[in-house]
């Protein structure tokens, strides 16, 4: 009789120890059409993601869009890729090692585990090295400040689903958003001010963040609300008037009216309104991507400056960031309260 529950390691008791899931969204493992084309019929498959009816997207989705949109997705993910690899998998590995680093300074022996939600190397993939290690504690910290159900809560489905196949489960905690963190906020604003330390501080900052199709909002998805909080914040923070800044959303996919004002349109419209010089940033994107790299700094550059203006500086995402580092350990820590997180071994499983 076959089991649907995966047997467990076996061999000597390991020390319980804690883990922290760094997950972030996912991406192809290359540039190139077959690649990007097997992360997206995962990514698109997930109805968190997409919320048409299957019987309806399927066929759309396999008899249309996989087969012309990896193609155009494979160049944009070539223009961006670091030697390295993809840069989202490069700035998420680093932050991994860093939080970790960080916490062993401070004195918490914390296994960091990167993860993406779609593509490599996968949630259920890094649980199953961290319960080789002996993890019994998991904190499951998405790399998404502003909660959506598209995002935040298709990984606590993905974790779910490891869960609902394993015979013994540790002890799970997710963090659910952190949208108005000071230290995350503190980290935005610290970005912001080393740009205008080398380019001036320009007219409008324009905070970009990825959209949602508006009908999700209307059905109690907050992450408008998370969005627009994270900016006023933000804001706030650099004494910023409501003149000085602009929040926009990006990335719409498809045929539905999504959250506005759509970030390329609104940059056309302030080059048109005699706007010569512009700041983006991200803040919804602790890690550059594509949707940072090739959408904003090339798309909207291109499309700013075509429209007459002059000056585009592109804020990178927070990356590697000393204080934005720091600031994931404040978070970790917040979360990790009442668990064994020191050198000393605790009582074998």
């Amino acid at each position: 009789m076959v089991s649907r529950f995966r047997p467990e390691p076996l061999g000597q008791p390991l020390p319980d120890r804690t883990g922290i899931l760094l997950c972030n969204l996912g991406t192809p493992d290359a540039p190139t059409t077959a690649a990007t084309r097997r992360y997206l019929a995962e990514f698109l498959s997930d109805q968190r993601v997409v919320e048409i009816p299957p019987l309806v997207w399927k066929p759309l989705l396999h008899g249309v869009i996989l087969r012309t949109r990896p193609a155009k997705s494979a160049a944009k993910y070539r223009s961006i890729w670091m030697p390295e690899g993809s840069p989202l998998a490069v700035w998420t590995e680093k932050q991994a090692k860093l939080l970790r680093g960080t916490l062993g300074e401070a004195g918490h022996q914390v296994l960091v585990r990167p993860a993406m939600r779609y593509g490599n190397p996968s949630i259920a993939s890094q649980l199953d090295a961290f319960k080789a290690e002996g993890v019994r504690r998991v904190l499951v910290l998405p790399l998404y400040p502003q909660y959506s159900a598209t995002t935040t809560a298709s990984v606590v489905d993905a974790v779910n689903a490891w869960c609902a196949s394993a015979r013994d489960i540790p002890e799970i905690r997710f963090v659910r958003s952190y949208h108005r963190d000071p230290g995350y906020i503190q980290a935005l604003a610290q970005s912001v001010r080393k740009q205008w330390q080398l380019d001036g501080r320009a007219p409008k900052l324009v905070m970009s963040f990825h959209g949602i199709p508006e009908r999700n909002v209307r059905l109690g998805d907050p992450y408008q609300q998370h969005s627009q909080e994270t900016a006023r914040l933000l804001a706030a923070e650099l004494g910023l008037t409501d003149s000085e800044y602009m929040l926009t959303f990006q990335s719409r996919f498809g045929k539905a009216k999504w959250l506005e004002p759509y970030t390329e349109p609104s940059l056309i419209a302030l080059a048109q309104q005699g706007l010569r010089h512009v700041q983006v940033m991200c803040p919804g994107f602790p890690a550059d991507c594509l949707e940072t790299l090739e959408e904003i700094n090339q798309e909207v550059r291109e499309a700013f400056v075509h429209a007459g203006g002059q000056q585009f500086d592109y804020i990178a995402c927070l990356n590697d960031q000393p204080r934005w580092i720091q600031a994931l350990r404040e978070l970790a820590l917040q979360h990790l309260q009442g668990w064994d997180t020191g050198t000393a071994p605790s009582q074998p499983r």
